[in-house]
């Protein structure tokens, strides 16, 4: 599974179960009591270090891969990764009870190619990220500025003259924004269905876990739509890569 950030693995059903697990908060004062009692504040600050213990063993450990962390990339690409580590956190948790069995096992299956859907996610939101910081360094309207001061209306450049090779440069800048605009909002448009269809199969990941004992007969078509959901989330980042390699020359 990709590595997430620890914000996003405390934030969980089982870390707040042992927040807020009535046993373990007993336990915990008992300790402490008795602690305090027997050692003064230093029996204290001991039942809270086993308390606090208790909740950082609870805390899901990162697997290989990784580190994803929405916040370390801005506005709207942070809340696509976002979307995307939440629901796949959901998933583990909709087949996390599920009886043993093929199903099970298969839906386990279908919960690692979601991590390389997650993964591919991150890596778009990074590159999507790197190619709109590059575009805030171009300024097209001042080239366009520049482009009606080198040749207003009526006039006319020579050919082989310095203006005229000012005008490529100028119409280069502008024509390179112009893709870079298209790129990002292309971008952001197929990152916004991708989620969509990665909320989709929580959603029927959840049915096939309440629908376990019919024996989960969606679940090859759930399979085959995860595998072309990762496809296509595999060609977006290709081609931002591509792009990607472009931007700085441009």
């Amino acid at each position: 599974m990709a590595r997430l950030h620890f914000r996003d693995r405390f934030f969980t059903p089982k870390v707040a179960r042992a927040v807020t697990s009535p046993s373990a908060i007993l336990a915990t004062g008992a300790f402490a009591a008795v602690g305090a009692l027997a050692f003064g504040p230093i029996g204290l600050l001991a039942g809270l270090v086993g308390y606090a213990g208790r909740v950082a063993l609870a805390v899901p450990r990162n697997e290989r891969g990784p580190n994803i962390d929405p916040f370390a990339v801005k506005e709207p690409w942070r809340s696509f990764v976002g979307d995307a580590v939440k629901g796949r956190r959901r998933y583990d948790e909709a087949i996390e009870d599920m009886p043993a069995g093929p199903l099970k096992e298969r839906l386990v299956e279908i919960g690692g190619r979601l991590d390389t859907g997650l993964v591919e996610v991150w890596n778009i939101a990074k590159r999507g990220q790197v190619i709109a910081d590059a575009r805030r360094h171009l300024n097209p309207d001042e080239a366009r500025w520049e482009m009606a001061q080198l040749a207003p209306p009526g006039t006319t450049i020579a050919p082989g003259s310095t203006n005229e090779q000012t005008m490529a440069s100028l119409q280069a800048q502008v024509a390179a924004a112009d893709r870079m605009d298209r790129v990002i909002r292309d971008t952001i448009d197929r990152l916004r269905l991708l989620d969509a269809r990665f909320d989709e199969t929580v959603t029927r990941a959840v049915e096939l876990s309440v629908d376990a004992p019919s024996g989960g007969t969606g679940v090859g078509g759930l399979g085959d739509d995860v595998d072309g959901m990762v496809t296509e989330m595999e060609a977006l980042r290709q081609a931002l890569d591509e792009t990607d390699q472009a931007s700085p020359g441009t």
